[in-house]
């Protein structure tokens, strides 16, 4: 029986070492499994941060030449306002596109153009177009309305600023 004993003795004493080396081991993969996590969490934001900076310094394609287009003739009408202000605006447009199909569309439906803006200068009053926000208004519509029209006979603005080159009220 003391031989029993000491059997079940030894059984007992050894049992809880195999469940400690278990643990030991079942530790250590979940300690190695959160670091390697950690890792390639900071490595995936440490490279999307270089990789923004690479971008921001990698210089960008410059941008396709400017082409500009003349609304010719100047464009002459009469203003809407008092007979002792003035009567007359003469407007001379040019039309800048970066797209070369763009330039042909431009040039192929400028009769179309042409009488849009007309129509829209013919429609200012003196003391809005007096100051520059009041310029750069009738400017930005004019753009508005070249666009509609490119963009309802090519189905592309196709535009990308309408400059005054001249621009005189009398």
């Amino acid at each position: 029986m003391a031989a029993a004993a000491e059997k079940t003795k030894k059984s007992a004493d050894q049992a809880p070492a195999p469940r400690r080396g278990l643990l030991v081991i079942v530790l250590i993969a979940v300690v190695g499994a959160a670091a390697a996590g950690a890792g390639a969490w900071y490595y995936t934001q440490a490279s999307d941060v270089v990789g923004g900076a690479v971008a921001a310094i990698r210089p960008k394609a410059p941008p396709a030449p400017a082409q500009y287009f003349p609304l010719d003739p100047p464009f002459v009408v009469n203003l809407n306002g008092p007979a002792d202000g003035p009567r007359y605006l003469q407007v001379e447009v040019q039309l800048m596109t970066r797209d070369v199909t763009a330039l042909d569309a431009i040039r192929a439906h400028s009769p179309a153009l042409r009488a849009r803006l007309l129509m829209l200068f013919s429609q200012a009053v003196p003391a809005q177009i007096a100051d520059r926000p009041g310029k750069e208004k009738l400017q930005a519509d004019a753009l508005d309305e070249v666009r509609k029209v490119l963009l309802a006979e090519t189905g592309r603005q196709g535009v990308d600023e309408l400059l005054f080159t001249s621009f005189v009220t009398q």
